[in-house]
């Protein structure tokens, strides 16, 4: 049996598949039994078709945008996430960009690197936490979590959530919030929810931050939207180039949102880098592997396939 694992991992989840199987670290590869894959990679059903042995994709991520999940149903192949061990550490770095974001953090660091400071001047003045209005577009495990800790800074939190009854209307929440954040899986319905038009409506002054999928944004109309003075700030951990599913996604960050040095803060895809937090993520996910490769169903499964393939018939795939 062979796993293929396709990011550097820790120690501890190699030393836990390996009584079990070959473990490999690489691309995803066509003879695998079981693949471990992460944010970067992107699979689709023609790379799942030439893969005959393939039994389970193990993702060690929330997400799913990047992958055919429907293809794996189909083909007999289970797709488990890790759905749960990402939410606190989500919520910490939304709330870290709010704040570095509407203090000027960086524009404060820079400042003393430069050797310009001289002492105590009445610059850089930003916005508090406490008194504001945070909005939320989406209000699941990472809203609730976000919201439970900016109770703690004496900031008002509004949600927009057409699942959840009595929710703030859209409009609303764009129109009355001081910090907004689109907390949502990427969907036919999400993408770019936040363009030219929503970003017009949103208060004059406010932020916008982004922790959930690049795509949910259109960058270049938050650019204008910086640009014109309507919004003071955006703050992002991931971006459009990142969402590999998009046949069309830009190939890299916009550089007129680069170029907003004093306005903008944005961190590399960091929103579960936390080292338990991780450590965790990918022993869920070489759990679901190992679920797999024992004949049972994997605790994280998202889909159901009819006819799963199994140990004793890896090769056998399942009828149209």
């Amino acid at each position: 049996m062979k796993v293929l694992i396709t990011q550097r991992v820790f120690p501890e989840t190699i030393d836990l598949l390996t009584p079990h199987a070959e473990v490999v670290i690489g691309p995803p590869s066509p003879d695998a039994d079981a693949l471990m894959v992460f944010m970067p990679d992107s699979l689709d059903e023609a790379f799942l078709q030439a893969c005959p042995n393939l039994k389970i994709v193990a993702a060690a991520l929330k997400g799913c945008d990047n992958f055919d999940v429907e293809a794996c149903t189909r083909l007999g192949i289970w797709f488990t996430i890790v759905p749960d061990l990402l939410t606190e550490p989500t919520a910490e770095l939304a709330l870290a960009l709010m704040l570095g974001l509407a203090r000027n953090v960086l524009a404060g660091d820079r400042l003393i690197r430069s050797g310009g400071f001289q002492g105590w001047r009445p610059i850089l003045y930003g916005t508090g936490l406490a008194g504001s209005t945070a909005g939320l577009i989406g209000f699941g495990a990472v809203g609730h979590a976000l919201a439970r800790m900016l109770q703690g800074f004496s900031c008002r939190v509004q949600y927009f959530d057409p699942s959840i009854d009595g929710s703030t209307p859209l409009d609303t929440v764009l129109e009355t919030s001081d910090f907004l954040l689109p907390l949502l899986p990427l969907t036919p319905q999400t993408f770019r929810m936040l363009g030219r038009e929503a970003l017009s409506r949103m208060k004059r002054g406010s932020y916008l931050i982004n922790v959930s999928r690049g795509s949910i944004v259109d960058e270049e109309s938050v650019a204008d939207a910086i640009e014109s003075g309507h919004l003071a700030g955006y703050a992002a951990d991931t971006f459009e180039m990142e969402d590999w599913a998009r046949s069309d996604r830009p190939r890299e960050i916009s550089a007129r949102l680069l170029r907003f040095t004093d306005r903008t803060l944005f961190t590399p895809h960091l929103g579960s880098a936390v080292v338990s937090a991780r450590r965790e993520i990918e022993r869920a996910a070489a759990t679901n592997i190992l679920q797999v490769l024992r004949g049972g169903r994997p605790t994280g499964a998202i889909n159901n396939p009819a006819n799963p393939r199994n140990v004793s018939g890896s090769s056998r795939r399942p009828h149209s």
